[in-house]
């Protein structure tokens, strides 16, 4: 019996319903080092309501580049594909969650 995995690709999940934070990173960036905990906090608190994405800009530069991430760590916030709030930087979840539901809700999702 064949077991098929179903892979999603990063613009399918981006475009999705979901709204989805991306956290661009690298390895050696040691604020990146400080997101990990920050976004497990968030996702508890968000639950699904959001995905949370990490792509390593080391890994992945054309996708730093074409959104354009220009420091690290970079958060983008995706909402059916378009690009509503980036900010470089470390933020803790209160203000995260804070902002993400301020700009979802500008954005039309309530």
């Amino acid at each position: 019996m064949r077991k098929e995995v179903k892979t999603t690709s990063f613009s399918d999940i981006i475009r999705g319903d979901t709204p989805v934070l991306v956290d661009f990173y690298a390895d050696w960036c040691a604020p990146c080092k400080m997101m990990p905990p920050i976004l497990r906090e968030l996702k508890k608190r968000m639950g699904n309501s959001i995905h949370i994405l990490k792509i390593d800009t080391e890994k992945n530069p054309d996708a730093a580049i074409r959104y354009n991430v220009r420091g690290i760590p970079n958060l983008v916030l995706f909402k059916k594909g378009k690009v509503i709030w980036q900010q470089a930087g470390v933020l803790q979840a209160d203000q995260l969650e804070q902002l993400i539901r301020q700009k979802l809700k500008t954005a039309g999702d309530t």
